[in-house]
């Protein structure tokens, strides 16, 4: 488990609701940063795939802690960055979350704060994996729509409420006998547990989003099935899938079949998870960008493409969730940082 997927699963529960977090404190931005986030439309939810990380301070903290005072105390002060308007909790891929714990992270944020939720991996990986993360079996409970809903959509909707983004089911990388050709009985099956999940809970209307780590999948026939069970396509930046322009030209063909024009239109919230930089390991990006205090290797051709696609959700009317790691250009938040340049066009 990477402590940039997993924050605060080391350091378990959260604060009680309304129970401030008073010793981590947000840095002193410049009032350059602070315009930025003025101009920003307020539909943009940027944010990053965690948020307990002591390189990050003067960039989002203000004083020196260490991970495991950031991952319990340090989403109230993240939360006040004014372009860190999200956050994904990636911890729930590996584990359960309870409601209780949910509404602890509520608990610290503004109402119009966002999180990114991934569903656990019981319901989203088609293996049982041993220590070193090999299968070691199939797993039984993949695409349970009864255990999704019970161990994550109605604890997390329940918990989060109205500041609920995306609940996002990553396939993990599955085996060749379920992706050959064209992969076509497992994409009528995730069709068929999609629409067997909520349309609603308490009140919340949920957003589901699949993201991919098998490129193969990326068909007319997949993204049929997205848009016929009202769920979306997670573009997933990562080095086992294409470039974002690639998983752009699905989205607006899953959203927009028929529009041959310039002005596409999405039928829904955009939703981005920028994982990692191309071309990279993770446990190489890692050593390379830690202590994630600085971008070392800028990715234009992707920030151009997300900007384009942040446009599109704006004229679209759509709120965007675009969801940055550290391994994708060396710090997540200074990625936000330039990503929102890029869209506001500074």
């Amino acid at each position: 488990m990477s402590s940039d997927e997993a924050a605060g699963s080391l350091f378990d529960l959260p604060p009680e609701p309304g129970r401030a977090a008073s010793n981590v404190e947000p840095a002193a931005l410049d009032e350059e940063l602070q315009r930025l986030g003025r101009r920003l439309p307020p539909s943009i939810h940027l944010g990053t795939s965690s948020w307990s990380f002591p390189g990050w301070q003067r960039i989002v903290y203000g004083g020196e802690h260490s991970e495991a005072q950031l991952a319990r105390l340090g989403l109230a002060a993240y939360a006040r960055h004014p372009l860190l308007r999200a956050v994904g909790i990636d911890r729930s891929f590996y584990q359960p979350l309870t409601e209780r714990q949910y509404a602890g992270y509520a608990g610290q944020v503004p109402e119009s704060f966002r999180f990114v939720v991934k569903a656990p991996a019981a319901v989203t990986d088609a293996a049982l994996r041993g220590e070193r993360g090999a299968p070691a079996a199939e797993n039984p409970s993949f695409l349970d729509p009864v255990l999704a809903r019970e161990q994550f959509v109605e604890p997390a909707l329940r918990g989060l409420g109205q500041r609920a983004g995306p609940l996002v089911f990553q396939l993990s990388p599955l085996p060749r006998r379920l992706t050959a050709d064209g992969g076509h009985e497992l994409i009528d099956s995730l069709g068929v547990f999609l629409r067997q999940l909520p349309r609603e809970v308490d009140g919340t209307l949920p957003v589901y989003a699949v993201e991919l780590r098998n490129a193969e999948l990326l068909t007319p026939r997949f993204v049929r099935m997205l848009h016929d069970a009202g769920a979306r396509l997670c573009i997933g930046i990562h080095a086992a899938m294409p470039a974002a322009a690639r998983q752009a030209a699905a989205l607006r063909a899953m959203d927009a079949p028929n529009d041959e024009g310039e002005d596409w239109q999405l039928k829904g919230p955009l939703v981005v998870r920028w994982s990692l930089h191309a071309g990279l390991r993770y446990e190489d990006a890692k050593n390379r960008y830690a202590p994630f205090d600085r971008l070392l290797d800028a990715d234009l051709i992707t920030r151009g493409t997300l900007a384009h696609l942040a446009h599109v959700a704006i004229r679209s009317h759509q709120p965007a969730f675009i969801i940055a790691n550290n391994k994708a250009e060396g710090s997540a938040p200074l990625t936000c940082i330039e990503l929102a340049r890029a869209i506001v066009g500074q």
